[in-house]
């Protein structure tokens, strides 16, 4: 077995009474923020329980009944090709190189993968009014800690930019083309373009005689995400909190989700697949890819990305995006339901 250092590994919680403890140290910093459970081990019946840590799931051979049943209660699991044939288990070509890129990825932010497992768990179980708040709440609370301050700090502040008309609106009888425009920045949402969109979907709820709201974007992409030069710009946690939920695009998007078809095409990062997940029908381009690289920054998705995805893909295979952050593809995301058609 490889060894995976302080992420640890046991088939059995039972061995080690104490790992549950163990995950934070007396300073209070997660010192085991992930345990690698060797589901190839696992022969009866029981759950996973790791404190306060995620919990990652390997496999190299068909699963048991009980190691099926233990992988359901972990954070995501990888398997090798073939063996993936339900949403719990993410086929992987090489399952220890996946494992140790993930125990890397989360040993550089402790805190924000333990913060991911609790809201994917919570979340799972509510409606999306009630996820999206509780998302906000986890996303405000790590703009405070010092795993974003490190993201902060390692990169060179540049001046925020605006654009005069972020959304364009289009109507043609019962249609309104609702339409990202500021392809320079990759469509990123900014303050303004996201208040633009939000506006716009308001408005779109207010006037019934809409049958069609068709969500995409101008340029190369449909959204490389949140507008990085704006990252942890709120004056604090608190109205950072407050902003997120007043100009939630992806909740005015949830409240008219029968009505709205999202296209998507080029790279869709970050809340660029978080908020069109939301629509009721999402269509990718050939070539499409999708990525949550919010580790990375020391945040969990904040664009209602823990409540959208998983609704779609599940807990795991959302979990398995975010620890790793790799670019799913297009047919791979029509595969797992991420999105409903490839045109």
């Amino acid at each position: 077995m490889a060894d995976h250092g302080a992420a640890g590994i046991s088939p059995d919680p039972a061995e080690d009474p104490a790992f549950a403890l163990a995950a934070i140290a007396e300073d209070g910093v997660p010192s085991r923020p992930l345990t690698v459970v060797d589901l190839d081990a696992v022969d009866g019946p029981g759950s996973w329980f790791a404190g306060a840590g995620a919990t990652l799931g390997r496999a190299t051979r068909p699963l048991s009944g009980s190691a099926r049943e233990v992988a359901r209660t972990l954070t995501t699991s990888v398997v090798p090709p073939g063996l993936a044939d339900e949403p719990t288990l993410v086929a992987v070509d090489d399952v220890d190189a996946t494992v140790a890129a993930i125990v890397a990825r989360t040993s550089l932010a402790p805190r924000t993968t333990i913060a991911l497992d609790g809201l994917l768990r919570l979340t799972e179980g509510v409606d999306a009014e009630t996820g999206v708040v509780a998302e906000s709440f986890a996303y405000s609370m790590l703009l405070a800690s010092p795993e974003f301050a490190a993201w902060r700090a390692s990169r060179a502040p540049r001046q925020r930019t605006t654009t005069a008309d972020p959304v364009q609106l289009r109507r043609e009888g019962d249609r309104l083309d609702v339409v990202l425009d500021r392809p320079a920045r990759g469509n990123a949402f900014s303050a303004d373009l996201r208040q633009a969109l939000v506006e716009a979907l308001r408005f779109a709820a207010l006037d019934p005689s809409l049958t069609l709201v068709r969500l995409s974007g101008e340029g190369r992409h449909f959204s490389t995400g949140g507008d990085l030069d704006e990252f942890g710009t709120a004056p604090d946690p608190g109205a950072a909190h407050a902003v997120r939920l007043d100009q939630s695009a992806g909740l005015a998007v949830h409240r008219i989700r029968d009505r709205v078809e999202a296209r998507v095409h080029g790279r869709c990062i970050g809340a660029g697949i978080e908020v069109p997940a939301f629509a009721g029908r999402l269509v990718a381009a050939p070539g499409t890819t999708f990525q949550l690289p919010e580790l990375e920054l020391g945040l969990v998705p904040g664009a209602g990305g823990t409540v959208s995805i998983p609704a779609r893909i599940g807990r795991w295979r959302t979990a398995y995006l975010v620890l790793t952050g790799v670019a799913l593809g297009a047919a791979t995301a029509r595969d797992w339901g991420l999105v409903d058609a490839v045109e």
